[in-house]
């Protein structure tokens, strides 16, 4: 199952919705892995809807491509990742008219990153949908070394640029689109429990 409940957290973390069809002269529509159902539920909705649509999918191991592209997509992107894809993104963007409707869809790190990009380029936050499919990675920063440290699945994980043992918190950053990290040994250097997965 690609859908996840997330529980009751603190204020600045991210609620998701179901995407749903909007009436705008162009969509923009990002997703990756299992988010890509999200974006074949919403065309089975208003199928039109693809025939304004620009999706930049990013597989991540799954295969949903072909099904995406049998939705006769106006334009269709399948990237290596979301790095390799920004550079689209931002093309989009940079290129789009007043009433473009954008659609996130997958990991939250793939729709943090994707929200920041085109809240940049001036997309009003209400022309913006969001829905969680798939995996629930944590995108985290550091808040010693100010690194980050992608796909992390436990709590506490260990920096993977400074290697300080870390507390997964709920605080989230919609600037740099990433969890919060805090050393948990700090006071008591080697005293780490045991890491467990989250949400399991």
């Amino acid at each position: 199952m690609s859908k996840f409940q997330f529980p009751e957290s603190i204020q600045s973390r991210p609620v998701y919705g179901t995407l749903a069809p909007r009436p705008g002269k162009g969509h923009l529509m990002i997703a990756d892995a299992e988010g890509a159902e999200a974006l074949l539920d919403l065309a089975a909705q208003d199928a039109g809807l693809m025939t304004k649509a620009h999706v930049i999918y990013i597989p991540k191991g799954t295969d949903f491509a072909d099904r995406l592209r049998a939705l006769n997509p106006a334009q269709f992107h399948e990237g290596p990742s979301y790095e390799a894809s920004v550079p689209r993104i931002r093309r989009v963007l940079s290129d789009a008219h007043m009433g473009l409707q954008v659609y996130l869809a997958g990991t939250e790190g793939l729709m943090g990153q994707a929200m920041n990009e085109a809240t940049a380029a001036g997309i009003p936050h209400t022309a913006i949908q969001t829905e969680h499919r798939g995996s629930v990675a944590r995108r985290m920063q550091c808040v010693h070394c100010k690194g980050i440290t992608e796909d992390v699945m436990t709590d506490p994980f260990t920096c993977s640029h400074c290697g300080l043992n870390l507390f997964v918190r709920d605080h989230y950053s919609r600037r740099i689109a990433a969890f919060q990290g805090v050393c948990i040994d700090a006071e008591d250097p080697g005293n780490v429990p045991a890491a467990v997965r989250l949400y399991s």
